[in-house]
């Protein structure tokens, strides 16, 4: 096989990072955890692999609501000498506008949709005005009409569409079924992956509405945060004995995806 058919065979690989909760303070600590250093250990590590294309960052960057904090992120990535492109949206901790304004150069993009030759991945806001998830009727609309038919879709969004047993919930999407309704109009969509629950998931999701011609399925993938993994047997927040986390995606020529969650 010549070289060019090894790279048409080759998958998309791009990283998904979130839940950094960072301070003002360069050394401060999230229940216990030095939550810098655990995204410098993550950024680091995605540094290391060669296959890894770009990162998407699914948002709650802050934990303090502080402009440093923003500041803090930005000066991880100079520091580490990231070059790949680094796309996000804001979680429910952040503010857009700051996220806009501290991501204004290289190597952060603003884009939300991210095209390859068998893919395309959306990255969709689901920020509203309290911890819980919102999918506005716009960003509902636009998933469908940018989806591009010929392509498998992955959607990133922060807060996860699906319940996952545990306090989170009660901060979780609220509108669930107008953006279940929207996704199964679109037969495309592969998977979702999302931020917001601290740890790393896979469940399905049977859609059989009238959109869902062929009674498929779709997988939510959850994100390992960089700060601190949840506890699900406690109500509230509480860090598990784990490292930090990431989750690597592959998106296939074929339309396959495969994904593995990595904790440092």
């Amino acid at each position: 096989m010549n070289n060019s058919a090894q790279l048409n065979n080759r998958p998309v690989t791009l990283a998904q990072i979130s839940d950094c909760h960072l301070f003002s303070d360069a050394n401060g600590l999230h229940h216990g955890h030095d939550v810098l250093a655990n995204l410098k250990n993550v950024l680091l590590s995605i540094k290391q692999n060669p296959y890894i294309e770009y990162i998407v960052f699914t948002g709650d960057l802050t934990q303090d609501h502080s402009e440093q904090s923003y500041q803090n992120f930005v000066n991880v990535i100079k520091e580490l000498a990231i070059e790949i492109p680094v796309y996000y949206l804001a979680g429910n901790h952040d503010e857009p506008e700051l996220l806009t304004h501290y991501f204004s150069e290289l190597p952060f993009s603003s884009d939300t949709t991210i095209n390859h030759n068998h893919w395309q991945v959306q990255l969709i806001s689901s920020k509203s005005d309290t911890p819980a998830g919102f999918v506005s009727e716009q960003a509902l609309t636009n998933l469908q009409q940018v989806a591009d038919e010929d392509k498998q879709q992955l959607i990133m969004m922060h807060h996860h569409p699906i319940d996952v047993g545990y306090f989170i919930d009660k901060h979780g999407l609220k509108n669930k079924s107008k953006f279940w309704q929207s996704i199964e109009q679109c037969d495309n969509i592969t998977a979702i992956a999302c931020g917001h629950v601290h740890g790393a998931m896979q469940l399905n999701k049977a859609l059989t509405g009238q959109g869902s011609r062929d009674n498929r399925s779709v997988t939510l993938y959850t994100c390992p945060a960089t700060s601190i993994q949840f506890d699900p047997e406690l109500e509230g927040v509480s860090a598990l004995n784990l490292g930090p986390g990431y989750r690597i995606f592959n998106l296939h020529p074929d339309g396959q995806l495969s994904s593995d969650a990595v904790y440092l």
